[in-house]
């Protein structure tokens, strides 16, 4: 990256620049897990027109580059990334309802959990079931958030990406495919927007769900405790927190990271775990389930900065 540093920098220094550049940040600071070495470049940008800028200088100078949200489902290597981290700030944090279509918009930037407060707000229901998830409305399209019986992506008439050095794309629903934890959203675009069919519903029936999501994981949850959520994704016809369970690993430990002890799908920080704890024991538990029960468990999280 330092060969081609020259043009990144250029764009970053400039004054009419539209967005915020902190050059070596610790990437710790921007992830649930509280793990993490330093970002070359992390930059929020408020504006398409500085997500385009930013986007075409990196594939022009081949910089790496990487979009993060709230920093849940993902482990950052101890060394850092010598690439450009970036985060979506001001103009893709708006949101808007269309009340006779009956289509919510919503920037790629929001809060979840804020979309989700704010359609409470207006009694209007179909995303109750995510309540409590953490991370932006891009993380949660690009992941399909929810169960194998609720997720966003039924929820979706369109998502707007921008492709670096060709520009905005919009995708009608029914050019995308949803999956379980997955969608077929292009990995190279960055989500921008999207819009959400909703409906007027019932505000109390609204609350009643929401508080029972809410219920549902505080006591199935590690949630005091540093975590990157669900670890592994849930093979076909099983369940990754009963095959770890059924090794007798919770509770095991590798330095500060910890199987949790309530939900065995979690890999908790427990005390000042390093991204090197939390990959030897992803390892230890591949292999156990894999000798145990024949089953080669899939990590849901995602990884940065590994070679």
């Amino acid at each position: 990256m330092a060969r081609h540093a020259s043009e990144l920098q250029s764009l970053l220094v400039d004054g009419s620049f539209d967005g915020e550049v902190y050059p070596n940040e610790p990437l710790a600071r921007h992830t649930t897990y509280r793990i993490g070495g330093p970002a070359r470049f992390f930059v929020q940008v408020d504006s398409i027109g500085a997500l385009g800028s930013l986007l075409e200088v990196c594939e022009r100078s081949g910089a790496a580059w990487y979009v993060v949200g709230k920093g849940s489902n993902l482990l950052v290597a101890d060394e850092g990334f010598s690439g450009v981290v970036i985060t979506l700030g001001r103009d893709f944090r708006m949101f808007n309802y269309d009340e006779d279509a009956r289509i919510v918009s919503a920037g790629g930037g929001c809060s979840l959990s804020a979309l989700i407060r704010e359609m409470f707000r207006r009694s209007l229901g179909g995303l109750e079931f995510a309540a409590g998830t953490p991370g932006t409305v891009g993380g949660a399209l690009r992941m399909n958030a929810g169960s194998r019986q609720e997720w966003i992506g039924s929820r979706v008439r369109s998502v707007t990406t921008v492709r670096p050095c060709e520009g905005l794309r919009r995708y009608g629903a029914d050019q995308l495919l949803w999956d379980y934890r997955r969608s077929s959203i292009p990995a190279d675009e960055v989500v921008v927007e999207c819009e959400l069919s909703v409906k007027p519903v019932d505000p109390f029936c609204i609350r009643g769900k929401m508080e029972a999501s809410l219920s549902r994981r505080s006591k199935t949850q590690p949630l005091s405790l540093p975590s990157c959520g669900s670890v592994f994704r849930n093979p076909d016809g099983a369940s990754a927190a009963q095959l770890i369970e059924s090794c007798g690993l919770k509770g095991c430990r590798v330095g500060g990271a910890e199987v949790s002890s309530v939900h065995a799908n979690f890999i908790v920080n427990a005390d000042g775990a390093t991204a090197y704890d939390v990959i030897r024991l992803i390892k230890q538990i591949q292999t156990k389930v894999h000798e145990v029960h024949g089953i080669d468990l899939q990590p849901e999280v995602r990884f940065l900065g590994f070679a």
